[in-house]
């Protein structure tokens, strides 16, 4: 869950940026917003794990 909040947050600051009129971010920042489907994936897998042990 905290990645997901990571790389929604990300995602929002970099459209914010975007809407300030910044163009030249670092490929670190976007790099981030990956962690948005990464946190997503995790959480999915690791809730039907802990569903097929009970």
């Amino acid at each position: 869950m905290t990645m997901f909040g990571v790389g929604l947050l990300a995602i929002i600051v970099i459209f914010a940026l975007f809407a300030a009129g910044v163009q030249d971010l670092p490929a670190w920042v976007s790099l981030t917003t990956l962690l948005c489907p990464a946190g997503l994936i995790f959480g999915v897998i690791a809730t039907v794990v802990r569903a097929r042990r009970n």
